[in-house]
């Protein structure tokens, strides 16, 4: 999908920001594959020891680099200070195995377009089947968890497709790391701003040959819902939070059928 001249006047002053660790069979590909749409690119290479930055360097994006690894999360924190520096008002997430595709991008701005100062997130909901079992029933878990903390009904809180307002680059200080990065920026950006949250179906993409995942997920998951757990009992439970997410669908906008469902 091409973004048209029309739509790319409308969107968000924006760049495609790429977190990477060690990506080097895919890196060059998913850069390609944004620059090919018009779309500035900045890549955070979070201590890479197998070429990666080479390949990154040699292509006309932003690369800032790590010289040991940091996590996800100090790689997300380092691009949204780099691009509020640099003068834009969000950035549109994306990992860099291959895992994430250039042709949703235009798709999460139609819906930022539609819903300003929102976070828009890809939501794994296009045969989900693919999904393993075991991380489905740990992402419904996560979005219960997170629905609660941060006050509204959620779908697919790990996706890691995301775009995010300025509001939410700001919040580029609070205290967390690792992949609960993700998930304390929805939360906080709803807490500490008035931030909501619209999701996009996307495709859910585990088959192929893309290399393992850095999510570890014993270890990963158990931070997290450690974090969402400390949040809520922090903040007395939040039963108004409960409350609501029961009478409540969460916000998915479908930018090529022109429909949404509101929570």
């Amino acid at each position: 999908m091409k973004a048209t001249a029309d739509a790319a006047s409308a969107d968000p002053a924006c760049c495609v920001l790429i977190p990477c660790l060690n990506e080097a069979r895919a890196i060059r590909g998913v850069i390609a594959s944004v620059l090919a749409l018009g779309y500035p690119v900045m890549v955070v290479d979070d201590g890479s020891d197998d070429g990666t930055p080479n390949i990154v360097a040699a292509l006309p994006v932003t690369l800032i680099r790590h010289p040991q690894r940091r996590g996800k999360g100090e790689a997300l924190r380092t691009g949204f200070r780099a691009a509020l520096k640099h003068g834009y008002d969000g950035v549109v997430s994306m990992d860099g195995d291959g895992q994430h595709v250039a042709e949703d991008i235009p798709r999460l701005l139609a819906a930022a377009r539609r819903y300003p100062n929102h976070i828009v997130s890809g939501a794994r909901l296009r045969h989900r089947e693919r999904q393993p079992n075991y991380r489905r029933r740990a992402n419904d878990f996560a979005d219960w968890g997170i629905s609660w903390a941060a006050g509204q009904c959620l779908v697919d809180t790990q996706c890691g497709q995301r775009y995010y307002p300025r509001a939410a680059l700001e919040l580029a200080d609070i205290k967390s790391g690792g992949f609960a990065f993700e998930t304390d920026i929805l939360i906080e950006a709803a807490l500490q701003r008035g931030v909501r949250v619209a999701s996009v179906p996307i495709e859910s993409r585990y088959l192929g040959d893309m290399r393992l995942s850095h999510f570890r997920p014993v270890r990963d998951f158990s931070r997290i819902t450690a974090r969402v757990v400390w949040r809520i009992l922090r903040a007395g439970l939040m039963r108004d939070h409960l409350r609501q997410i029961r009478d409540q669908q969460p916000l998915i906008y479908d930018p090529e059928h022109e429909t949404d469902a509101h929570g």
